[in-house]
């Protein structure tokens, strides 16, 4: 099964998302810690890769929140977790002790699949993957995931000029986030049952890259800003 989702535009059939930009922080965190009614039998094993950065210092804080156990796989150089601004000192430690962490580079097959071959989960949420080689070992390790969800880039599209991009708008295979593209094609090609979700800008605490401030610069020069 294939889910595509472009995070901007018009609604487009029933797998078609809209917004804006995408942030991360205070709001969507105090949301989804006041939504802990995640059942016994909808709670998931969840493995995450990019989980320790940006958005998945997020995103695992809002799985754990709603009783999943969650993984995350790092090559282990730097802490499994950190405190956040948004993080009381009883909820980090609590979540501190509700993460697993498997230690493993993941540009590393035979690594990735020794580490694997024995563990079991339902669900990837894979945010770092950027080749089809990223996610072969992953998948080879893993045959019986109900799901692979994976970010991938509104850059996949081919450029034009007509605004917004629906899902179905024709890609670029020669675009410098091919790789994203490539491993779109390779999960529906061995019939799995994945999301990709092709965002914009995704903006919010803790970014490491500018991306607000291509925004403040298109103000300061009196430019509309897109939304």
């Amino acid at each position: 099964m294939r889910a595509i989702m472009t995070t901007t535009g018009r609604p487009r059939g029933p797998r078609t998302v809209r917004s804006g930009p995408r942030r991360f922080g205070t709001r969507m965190l105090a949301n989804a810690r006041s939504q802990k009614e995640t059942s016994a039998q909808q709670k998931k094993k969840i493995l995450m890769l990019g989980g320790t950065r940006f958005i998945g210092v997020y995103l695992a804080r809002l799985l754990v929140d709603q009783g999943h156990e969650v993984t995350l796989m790092t090559r282990g150089k730097s802490p499994i977790t950190t405190k956040i601004p948004d993080d009381t000192d009883e909820y980090y430690v609590s979540y501190s002790k509700a993460v697993r962490h498997i230690a493993c580079d993941r540009k590393d097959s035979g690594a990735v699949e020794s580490k694997l071959k024995n563990e079991s989960f339902d669900v990837v949420y894979d945010i770092n993957a950027r080749e089809k080689e990223d996610i072969l070992p992953v998948l080879s390790s893993l045959p019986n995931l109900d799901q692979y969800i994976l970010c991938s880039s509104a850059g996949v599209y081919k450029k034009s000029d007509l605004m917004p991009h629906f899902e179905v708008d024709e890609t670029d295979p020669q675009s410098r986030h091919k790789g994203k593209l490539n491993m779109e094609s390779h999960l529906e090609s061995v019939g799995a049952n994945f999301t990709s979700v092709r965002p914009v800008y995704i903006y919010g605490p803790l970014n490491y890259n500018p991306v607000e401030e291509w925004f403040f610069h298109r103000i300061a020069a009196g430019r509309p800003i897109p939304v």
